[in-house]
C-alpha cells in the first residue's frame, strides 16, 4: 500500500449512482491509524476470501471487536457483507477522500 495517498479506479457497478466505472478515487491509507471507520464513510478493503481483490464499499456498521459491515450503494449489483460477512478493520486499506469523475 502507498504511504500517503493512492488513486484507485472504479471498475464495478456496486457504488452507483455515486461512483461510475472509470471514476477514480483518492484514498488515505493512514485514516484509521488513530480511529475506527465510521458508518457512512467509503473505504477500500481487501475481499475477505480473495485478498488480492480490492473492494470499494460504504461502512454500514462498526462493531466493538474491530469488524465492519461493508455495503455497496447499489445492492442489486454489490457483493458485500451480506454475502461475505463482517470485515476485519485490518483488511481496510484506507478511506476515500476525493472522487474524480
Amino acid at each position: 500500500m502507498c504511504p500517503l495517498s493512492c488513486i484507485f479506479r472504479v471498475t464495478g457497478l456496486s457504488m452507483l449512482p455515486l461512483l461510475l466505472p472509470g471514476d477514480e478515487v483518492l484514498v488515505n491509507p493512514r485514516a484509521y491509524r488513530s480511529r475506527l471507520p465510521r458508518p457512512g464513510e467509503i473505504v477500500i478493503a481487501c475481499h475477505p476470501a480473495r485478498p488480492a481483490l480490492r473492494l470499494i464499499k460504504r461502512v454500514a456498521a462498526v462493531s466493538g471487536d474491530r469488524y465492519c459491515h461493508l455495503m455497496g450503494d447499489n445492492p442489486a449489483q454489490s457483493t458485500d457483507s451480506r454475502s461475505f460477512g463482517a470485515v476485519s478493520i485490518d483488511r481496510i486499506l484506507g478511506r476515500v477522500t476525493s472522487i474524480f469523475k
